[in-house]
């Protein structure tokens, strides 16, 4: 092997016996040397012959050629230095300094690069994009024209390479412009797995290097009842690095043309965009002649933001302002931004925000004030948040030797219109007396004002005896400040009172929690039976039942709040009176993996008012289980025999009778190729809260790995009651690093406030495709109608 270097520009004077030789192994991808920086070309081959007359250099044999920051391997290369032509044929590999590599029989160029031409070639790119030609011809260094040119992004078949790849664009010319990053195709052809399925005259896209580029945009498709068939075709600007705009007009059949346009722009700490709708409609009545809808101009502005002040704190804003509450519903333009959010939630409200978040080692703030836009028209019953403010934090020093920790809430909003829903067949009437609305209606929120302030403390520590034996001391204290005026409108004085009111609310409590670990242990494994007793001391609740419940109306007894301190969820309603929580906890520990957890244990209240039987606005903790002086038995199982199985049951018991007021059970399995999850629900009638029926269904998931990449998805609700399936989303996709192909159908429920009021029910078909490096599409389909 011989090397030589070659001063581009003078003709070699000197014999090549002359030349300084080193003989090296020749590497599969060798590392350009420093000196091919320096204007002099590197070669390296078996053979080195000088024509002096004609001032050409001819390498042959395993010849590797470096030369600014471009490496070209062949099997022969000659360099005419008068006319400064490259020319290497035979296996030739030419790699630049930004990792493209290019594959061809015979290549002819500038020693500069610029100019030239290459045979029967193919493109590797960094980015792991290919090309190939039958011939591509390079100009101006900018201009590359790929005659009879074959692009994808997808890689090479590993078991047979020659197979065509997943999808592939072949054009009669394909020039790429390196000034511009586009890539230009002429009589294109789309190609899947080797076969033709459509056809452009003429296309561009940016070239694989671009992340952004002006220009347009894959179009998409949508078809409904309401607003016909439309197409909508999105333009990207890119304006300047920081900064963007996309217009995506949806010309649709019945309503014409819906305008839409989005803002983008990212600073230094942060980012923003807006987001803008707007259309003139054809058919005013076609979503309901008198209703909201029915308007000439409907559309909206959205926003969102977030800065980051320092590595702590964090503030932005979600803003959504809507000609009609139902706008997006009916365009389908946030559920086309994410169709699986529909499968158990609709979405029913969109939010403005502004907001301050703090994270430090062990504390957290969040301040914000909220805005709801309800898509079920009772926007006059939808509360606004003046703020919310919410911190706490965990001292690091310990006090008395143990744990401290405070937390502050204050909440403050307002409500033009009491929301109230029905909790009888007959419905809800706020005009009937105080008695028929009390056993007919449930005041969901106030009409008027309410602030509250709450601010506790509290302290806990460990202590461990000689026996084993785990004591748990703990007291807090809180304090709540509220402050309500309540419009005086039809059907709530039968709930509290109207007018200002202010009220101090202290609870102090002290309590102890005691745990006696037994562990077992045998040949096959570890077992922990854990006895768990709490007693708590405090003085009733005051005020139960006659302040607003805006953010405790969510009541849940199982075994994941038994020895919660305070089993309400928010700090509208606070537990009061003496409360005994007990029960036993026994974990299991397979040595070959896997685990079993039981927990089963029953409450007492002790002495004073019981706060789960006192009915508030919302009949808060009636039906909870707790409500009577000892509670209904909660228990729940959870097994885990390995990584593939998981089961899990939760039941709520009646402590008199023994019938089981609430069951779940819970299976989950996950293979290489399939998962599945089945969740079985059966609750008791709870009249108090409007569930006059027994409830029971299941709700099943599933996926499959068809193959490597094909994935198909599924999942239903089976209502046992009614014997129907009421809800269910299936979908197939494709999924690789170069290629996605999706379709859903989905159903989408819309819930009013009134519980006796039927759902609405949609039906939603998604088709996605997407090319990598070429953009995606999608098209959609949907209807909708009554349930009955």
């Amino acid at each position: 092997m011989m090397c030589v270097a070659v001063t581009l520009g003078a003709a070699a004077t000197a014999p090549a016996h002359a030349q300084s030789f080193t003989y090296n192994r020749p590497a599969s991808r060798p590392k350009p040397p420093p000196a091919a920086q320096t204007g002099q070309m590197l070669v390296q081959a078996t053979e080195v012959n000088y024509d002096y007359n004609n001032s050409r250099v001819a390498a042959v044999g395993s010849v590797q050629m470096y030369y600014n920051g471009t490496s070209v391997e062949a099997d022969k290369v000659i360099y005419d230095q008068k006319t400064k032509r490259l020319h290497a044929e035979g296996n030739v590999r030419m790699t630049d300094a930004d990792g493209k590599i290019t594959y061809a029989n015979l290549l002819d160029l500038s020693d500069d690069y610029r100019d030239g031409f290459v045979d029967s070639l193919r493109v590797d790119t960094a980015d792991a994009t290919r090309m190939a030609a039958t011939r591509a011809e390079r100009t101006e260094g900018n201009y590359t024209v790929f005659q009879n040119g074959v692009y994808t992004a997808c890689a090479a078949c590993k078991d047979d390479p020659k197979k065509p790849p997943l999808w592939q664009v072949k054009g009669a010319r394909i020039i790429h412009d390196q000034t511009e990053k586009m890539m230009y195709f002429e009589d294109a052809r789309v190609e899947f797995f080797g076969v033709p399925l459509a056809y452009m005259p003429y296309f561009s896209t940016p070239d694989p290097t671009v992340k952004r580029k002006t220009g347009f945009l894959m179009p998409g498709f949508s078809q409904n009842t309401n607003f016909g068939y439309g197409i909508e075709t999105p333009f990207y600007w890119a304006i300047a690095p920081d900064y963007d705009l996309t217009l995506s007009p949806r010309y649709t059949t019945r309503q014409g043309l819906l305008m839409q346009g989005e803002f983008r722009q990212r600073l230094m700490d942060g980012a923003y965009s807006i987001r803008a709708y707007g259309i003139n409609q054809q058919d005013r009545t076609a979503f309901g002649a008198g209703s909201v809808s029915d308007k000439d101009w409907r559309g909206g502005v959205e926003s969102k933001g977030q800065f980051a002040i320092n590595d702590k704190w964090t503030w932005g804003w979600d803003a959504v302002a809507l000609s009609d509450y139902n706008f997006l519903y009916d365009y389908r333009l946030a559920m086309y931004r994410d169709p699986y959010q529909s499968f158990l939630n609709l979405q029913t409200e969109a939010v403005s925000q502004l907001y301050l978040t703090g994270v430090g080692k062990r504390s957290f703030f969040d301040a914000r004030t909220i805005h709801y836009t309800s898509f079920s028209g009772n926007q006059r019953q939808v509360p606004i948040i003046h703020p919310v403010v919410d911190y706490n934090n965990v001292l690091q020093q310990n006090i008395l030797g143990g744990e401290f920790s405070y937390k502050f809430n204050f909440t403050s909003l307002t409500r033009q219109e009491a929301a109230f829903n029905s909790i009888s067949s007959g419905g809800c009437d706020p005009t009937a007396d105080a008695a028929q609305v009390r056993a007919s209606c449930l005041l969901r929120g106030i009409p008027g004002t309410y602030t509250r302030f709450s601010a506790e403390a509290q302290w806990r520590r460990s202590f461990t005896d000689e026996l084993g034996q785990i004591f748990t001391p703990f007291a807090s204290v809180r304090v709540d400040a509220v402050d309500v005026s309540v419009s005086n409108q039809t059907g709530v004085p039968a709930f509290l009172s109207t007018g200002d009111t202010q009220a101090l609310r202290v609870m102090p409590t002290v309590g102890l929690e005691y745990r006696y670990p037994f562990i077992n242990v045998q040949p096959w494994g570890s077992t922990v039976i854990e006895p768990i007793a709490q007693v708590i001391i405090r003085p009733n609740e005051s005020f139960a039942g006659r302040l607003p419940n805006e953010d405790a109306q969510s009541m849940n007894f199982d075994t994941s709040n038994l020895f919660s301190v305070n089993k309400f969820s928010g700090y509208d309603r606070i537990e009061g009176g003496g409360r005994a929580n007990v029960g036993v906890q026994a974990t299991t520990q397979f040595d070959r993996g896997g685990s079993i957890k039981v927990l089963f244990g029953q409450s007492y209240q002790l002495f004073g008012m019981n706060s789960f039987a006192v009915a508030d606005l919302t009949n808060t903790g009636v039906a909870s289980g707790l409500q009577n002086p000892r509670s209904d038995y909660v228990a729940s199982v959870s097994y885990a025999p390995n990584r593939t199985y998981q089961f899990s049951t939760r039941a709520r018991i009646d402590e008199a009778t023994g019938n089981i007021n609430r069951f779940e059970a819970e299976g989950r399995a996950s293979f290489d190729r399939w998962s599945v999850s089945m969740l079985y629900g059966n609750y008791a009638p709870q009249a108090e809260l409007g569930y006059l029926t027994r409830r029971e269904g299941l709700l099943g998931t599933g996926s499959i790995k068809l193959a490597d990449n094909w994935v198909v998805t599924g999942g239903a609700r089976w209502n046992l009651v009614d014997n129907k399936i009421d809800q269910y989303m299936v979908g197939a996709g494709y999924v690789d690093d170069c290629f996605i192909l999706a379709l859903n159908y989905v159903t989408s429920y819309s819930y009013v406030a009134n519980l006796s009021t039927p759902p609405v029910l949609s039906h939603t078909v998604m088709f996605q495709i997407g090319l990598r490096t070429l953009g995606g599409t999608q098209a959609g389909t949907g209807s909708n109608g009554q349930v009955y």
